[in-house]
């Protein structure tokens, strides 16, 4: 029998969640969630989040228990959380698995702009924000919706340097791609390929975009990079638009408008 206090929630890989008390406590290991988190109200339930959780400002009072690939479950221990929410492909699995051994575990995989959506509505009814997530995905849908590209440019779009690698077509980028205005040439490739230049040019991109994460492109990649492609043109762009659903959506029209 049910006790009276638990609720059953599923996460995005349909994985059922039972809560037997409320959320006081909450652990974030994906940045992008983080954020997210804050927006709906949630500051002050959570606890712990990942060294790379930078949004807003006042998240570098929370613990850090480690990076998104390196968790340290010690530190989560001490937190004693009611809840942890992590991602599919930002976290490692083994850890994971660890952590759901004595927490509940909400595991989040995004990657359509639909399924961003899905996210933040399902995080929405986990956390008892209804209310607040409908009001912040009305402000990213009708801010979304009113962008439309005036382009279809031939993109490459690199998210590391040694090797090359970019983004295929079941990738939240390749999604963002596209609503910016920009057809991904490696859309028939899987999550994240590696590539090399002969490649690249061999599928005539029209511009190769150079992404600020994981991998940090500079200005000297870009000069670099454009000598070796003449005939492309090579920008630097804002990775967490492109890559951090939730909150950060919200910049997205601004950004991509200022792109072209």
């Amino acid at each position: 029998m049910m006790n009276i206090m638990e609720s059953i929630h599923t996460d995005m890989l349909d994985r059922k969640l039972v809560l037997t008390k409320p959320l006081k406590r909450i652990v974030s290991l994906v940045p992008s969630v983080t954020e997210f988190l804050f927006d709906i109200g949630l500051e002050n339930e959570v606890v712990g989040v990942t060294k790379f959780c930078k949004y807003p400002d006042t998240v570098s009072n929370k613990v850090k228990v480690g990076g998104t690939k390196n968790i340290s479950l010690d530190k989560i221990d001490l937190l004693s959380p009611d809840l942890i929410i992590a991602n599919k492909e930002e976290n490692e699995k083994k850890a994971i698995d660890e952590l759901q051994k004595k927490y509940p575990v909400w595991v989040g995989e995004v990657k359509t702009i639909e399924e961003a959506f899905a996210m933040m509505n399902k995080l929405g009814v986990l956390t008892g924000k209804n209310e607040e997530t409908r009001k912040l995905a009305k402000e990213i849908k009708d801010s979304l919706d009113s962008y439309r590209s005036l382009t279809n440019l031939r993109a490459c779009y690199l998210i590391w340097k040694k090797p090359f690698m970019t983004v295929g077509g079941d990738t939240y980028i390749h999604a963002m791609m596209e609503k910016a205005g920009f057809m991904n040439v490696f859309k028939d490739r899987k999550r994240y390929p590696i590539t090399d230049l002969d490649e690249i040019k061999a599928l005539s991109p029209d511009i190769i975009l150079l992404s600020s994460e994981p991998y940090f492109f500079k200005e000297k990649d870009k000069v670099e990079l454009q000598q070796l492609c003449p005939i492309q043109s090579v920008k630097l762009v804002n990775g967490e638009i492109f890559s951090w659903y939730g909150s950060r959506m919200r910049l997205a029209s601004d950004y991509f408008k200022s792109l072209f």
